[in-house]
């Protein structure tokens, strides 16, 4: 595994602004024209599409609903989780209109364009299978939704109006999950003289690193005679610390060592990064110009150590990420990003998995910035299908492009510590899948040698047998905790990765009687229980994971299944209409933390108290029945009182799983009134305590933003978390009351989520039912600065006012 001590790694910034004058990147992101539907001649130049809709880019078509059962309905039988009978799924792709074609169209001009530049037309993402035309004539075409790709138009950009028209086709029973709809990513054009860095053409390395000083490797790929390559380092504050200027080239590369002194590295604890600004010349006159973040840190994959960042060994705290962000679908929105990760780091999250796909590289950008460790997959299928429209379709023709073009465009991130070459791939089983298995691997290899690759296997039987889990840089096992042992003698790599974990499924805010672990359990109202026992007929509880965490030194961490809830794959009511979002979430599809987000914050965040009560205490009709109360906190011991009466102390301790992690009093009767629970410290003094109190009837709308000042650049958002409390104060824990919206001022109403798996309200209409007494609304910003006023009414409700702003 030394192959893979090498260090850090960056990202090239792509914005709407000009350097120097020498290469001009140009979003295209508003004047979209959009029509859904099959057109023969939409590609023309003068083809009228003044009738369409105007959509901004991103873009999601199908988010907007209506939610529809029969939308991609599957009679499948699920093999990964075990079923052997075809049975109809009516929510597994989300129920949202995602399937057919669709036509996009765009004018736009090149400032002071001249011919004889390099003009390069760049997609970071399209749903899916787009066929694209400028000026009427077809440049190029892609397969996969989830890649980024770009086609060099120089011959066919023209000095003036420019048309480009992307048609984008989505198959029915071509995912597991919801995919959304369209161009869902960032769309632009690039123009260089014909001197330039070709794109991702930088590649940053640091192959030695001290205390001292750190060996910055910069080569750069470049297009032209004559040249010379001037690159200099600033640091976070933006002072210069290095600077080489080269003329030797090697074929059409420069490389450059470069030294800085006394480096900062980068860590989730410590997120610095360098920029490194790249200019090539022809004898004196500047003619490309690229600015790259960095960060300068090491890793390390080494036998029964584990793994380690900067010398210091460490395991994933984990999660896994579906691309959709809940009521917005898949349209990549930053401010949501943000949201996300935020929500996360307070967790004690220092691990994000891009499942099953490619990452937004706003996402990685922002794991950079806010310091979590990157595990980015590539794949969900290889050359044998789960699905029949699924990737398979490209897989011998793409598969290789698709991770060349991964890894050239992201390679420079140091958040990224590892590639996933595919996840619980069907391919596992015979020898034609090692092969693959091999092949993939070596790609990413010859691409980029400072990085392992794992995939995230299922199949771990089989795998242990075939030769296919021996040959990856890290094993990952996905679930399958009781064959970790038998995994890790078999498997020559000398530790294991929990590459998908838990997968245990909850309602936000629901809890259901009586209170005892079970597995693919299912309720009347299609909910799950949120005291955290449930779990699928292949995945576990937390805890289980947690032991094996903190037992077994050769396990270098987890990734769980998943941070938040995301559109489709309803699990455990696959079957069960209208649910139609996942259960999986430690937060909900808005947002929301679920009570087991305490549960692992009270082990990941090292820094701050964790100290949380469920389940709430508004039963009325369950008087004098057994009521159990769980506490979640990183203290060792608490004493629980109901009304002023001790319920005694419960102390971890290591007789079960949950009683290791978890603080539970299972013989509560209940009676309204006040729970309180009193945490020690470990010589047994009182130093925290929390109340959770009976509500009476909803009376006022309180309102919660997560920012309240935000960018007025149309895109920016603010999350207002909606609930109702009674004429005390206090919170209630089951309103359902329907509610309305108004946004006015310089912002506009973008959605609401309440979180609820079963709920048919559409996301974009300004009004829904509260879910366990909450719902999120979404503010986005317009362009103008000022002022944002949120009015939500509901009837027999004092109404909520709240006012934010929107500055440059």
């Amino acid at each position: 595994m030394k192959q893979f001590c090498n260090s850090v790694l960056v990202l090239l910034i792509t914005t709407q602004v000009a350097f120097s004058q020498v290469r001009i990147v140009k979003e295209l992101d508003v004047n979209w024209k959009f029509k859904k539907g099959e057109i023969n001649d939409a590609f023309q130049v003068d083809f009228n599409d003044s009738k369409w809709e105007t959509v901004t880019v991103p873009h999601d078509w199908a988010i907007y609903g209506p939610f529809d059962k029969e939308v991609d309905k599957q009679t499948v039988a699920i093999v990964q989780n075990g079923e052997e009978v075809a049975s109809e799924k009516t929510g597994r792709t989300g129920a949202l209109p995602h399937i057919g074609t669709a036509w996009y169209r765009n004018k736009f001009t090149i400032p002071q364009y001249e011919k004889g530049k390099k003009v390069i037309l760049l997609f970071e993402g399209a749903m899916s299978e787009p066929q694209v035309y400028l000026n009427g004539k077809k440049v190029g075409e892609w397969a996969y939704g989830y890649s980024y790709f770009y086609f060099d138009v120089s011959k066919s950009i023209i000095d003036g109006e420019n048309t480009l028209a992307v048609e984008v086709s989505n198959k029915e029973f071509a995912s597991r999950w919801y995919p959304g709809a369209g161009l869902y990513r960032k769309v632009s054009v690039i123009v260089k003289n014909k001197e330039n860095i070709n794109q991702w053409g930088t590649t940053i390395t640091t192959p030695i690193i001290s205390n001292e000083f750190a060996n910055v490797q910069v080569k750069t790929e470049t297009t032209g005679q004559n040249t010379n390559l001037v690159t200099a380092i600033y640091n976070a504050k933006g002072k210069q610390v290095a600077i080489e200027k080269t003329s030797t080239q090697f074929g059409n590369q420069f490389i450059q060592n470069i030294k800085v002194i006394n480096p900062s590295r980068w860590s989730p604890e410590n997120p610095y990064l360098y920029t490194a600004k790249t200019q090539l010349f022809v004898d004196e006159i500047l003619k490309d110009e690229v600015s790259t973040r960095f960060g300068i840190r090491e890793i390390k994959y080494e036998a029964n150590k584990g793994f380690s960042l900067n010398g210091e060994v460490r395991k994933f705290k984990g999660v896994c990420l579906h691309h959709d962000l809940g009521p917005l679908g898949t349209a990549v929105n930053k401010a949501a990003l943000r949201r996300q990760l935020t929500i996360l780091k307070d967790m004690g999250c220092d691990a994000i998995r891009s499942s099953h796909n490619m990452p937004s590289l706003e996402q990685l950008e922002l794991c950079d910035e806010m310091g979590f460790m990157f595990l980015a997959e590539s794949f969900d299928e290889w050359a044998v299908p789960k699905v029949k429209n699924g990737y398979n379709r490209f897989f011998e023709e793409y598969a290789e492009k698709d991770i060349v073009n991964l890894v050239r465009a992201t390679k420079n991130h140091p958040s990224i510590v590892m590639w996933s070459s595919g996840n619980e791939v069907p391919d596992q089983w015979g020898t034609a899948g090692v092969k693959r298995a091999k092949w993939l691997q070596d790609i990413f290899h010859r691409e980029d040698p400072t990085r392992p690759v794992t995939v995230g296997m299922d199949q771990v039987e089989a795998v242990m047998e075939s030769g296919f889990g021996a040959l990856l840089d890290v094993p990952g096992l996905n679930y399958r905790v009781h064959l970790y042992d038998e995994a890790f003698e078999k498997f020559p790599q000398g530790f294991i990765l929990g590459s998908e974990t838990a997968s245990t499924v909850s309602s936000r805010g629901i809890y259901k009687f009586p209170v005892v672990q079970e597995k693919m359990k299912q309720y009347p109202d299609f909910q799950s229980s949120s005291y955290d026992l449930e779990a699928c007929s292949w995945s576990n509880v937390p805890d289980e994971d947690f032991v094996l965490q903190d037992d077994k030194p050769w396990v270098i961490g987890e990734f769980v299944w998943t941070g938040f809830d995301y559109l489709g794959e309803p699990t455990p009511y696959d079957e069960s209409w209208p649910s139609r979002s996942s259960y999986f979430g430690i937060n909900d599809l808005a947002g929301l933390p679920k009570d087991r987000f305490y549960l692992y914050r009270s082990r990941w965040n090292t820094t701050d108290e964790t100290l949380h009560i469920l389940p709430h205490w508004n039963w009325k009709g369950r008087e004098g029945e057994k009521t159990p109360v769980f506490v979640y906190t990183n203290y060792n011991s608490a004493e629980l009182f109901v009304n002023g009466k001790s319920m005694g102390i419960q102390k971890k301790n290591h007789s079960t799983p949950q009683n290791r992690y978890r603080l539970m009093w299972m013989d509560v009767n209940y009676e309204p009134g006040t729970l309180k629970v009193v945490a020690f410290d470990d010589d047994g003094k009182p130093v925290a305590e929390k109340e959770v109190k009976t509500a009476g009837k909803p009376y006022k709308i309180v309102l919660s933003p997560d920012r309240k000042t935000i960018k007025a650049d149309g895109k920016d958002l603010s999350y207002v978390t909606v609930s109702v409390v009674d004429k005390n104060g206090i919170e209630c824990p089951t309103a359902t009351n329907q509610l309305k919206f108004k946004v006015t001022g310089n912002g506009t109403f973008r959605a609401a989520c309440n979180g609820d798996a079963t709920s048919l309200e559409l996301f974009h209409l300004p009004t829904m039912k509260l879910f366990s007494g909450k719902l999120v609304v979404t503010i986005q910003s317009k362009t103008q600065v000022g002022a944002i006023q949120l009015k939500v009414t509901g009837k027999e409700l004092k109404r909520g006012n709240l006012n934010l702003d929107s500055t440059n």
